[in-house]
């Protein structure tokens, strides 16, 4: 009864001999020996067995403890299926997510292209004689000169994810 015990408890518990053993500062085949019957733990270790299975040492020595059926295949199976649902959703909000994303990407990019157009580079016309002005038309400029180089790019670029992460049908 007490060896019977002892195995159905750890592994209801998901525990392997090796960690109830670290776990009673005792070596794998001591556990093995009282799974199989070959020997008892003493008083001592059986009270620390029952602290560590967290199981009162009457039920450790009480009636026979029948082991819990593992799941079936179907069960197993089911529960892989639902898993599967549940990745496949967080994919396909995901891919969602940055389908939107690009978009957005390309709807700025044209955006701050046309303002620029619109604009017509005014800070050429600006006296960079005075510090603030200076300053404000070289950032401009930097900014201009840094988007137009970059911007095709990164458009195509946007424009290429958009259309990998479009939903296929």
């Amino acid at each position: 009864m007490l060896s019977e015990n002892i195995k159905a408890i750890r592994k209801s518990k998901g525990l392997s001999q090796e960690e109830l053993a670290a776990q009673m500062h005792v070596v794998r085949q001591t556990i093995s020996k009282w799974e199989q019957g070959l020997s008892v733990p003493d008083s001592d270790l059986l009270v620390s067995l029952s602290e560590a299975l967290e199981t009162p040492v009457s039920i450790l020595l009480g009636e026979t403890i029948p082991e819990t059926p593992t799941d079936s295949l179907q069960e197993l199976s089911e529960k892989l299926a639902v898993l599967n649902l549940q990745l496949a959703k967080k994919k396909d909000t995901r891919r969602k997510a940055l389908h939107w994303l690009l978009i957005s990407l390309c709807v700025l990019l044209v955006t701050v292209f046309i303002v620029l157009l619109q604009l017509n580079s005014p800070y050429l016309a600006w006296d960079y004689h005075d510090p603030e002005r200076a300053i404000t038309g070289t950032a401009f400029r930097i900014f201009e000169w840094l988007f137009i180089r970059s911007s095709p790019l990164l458009l195509i670029g946007a424009m290429i994810g958009v259309f990998l992460t479009r939903k296929k049908a």
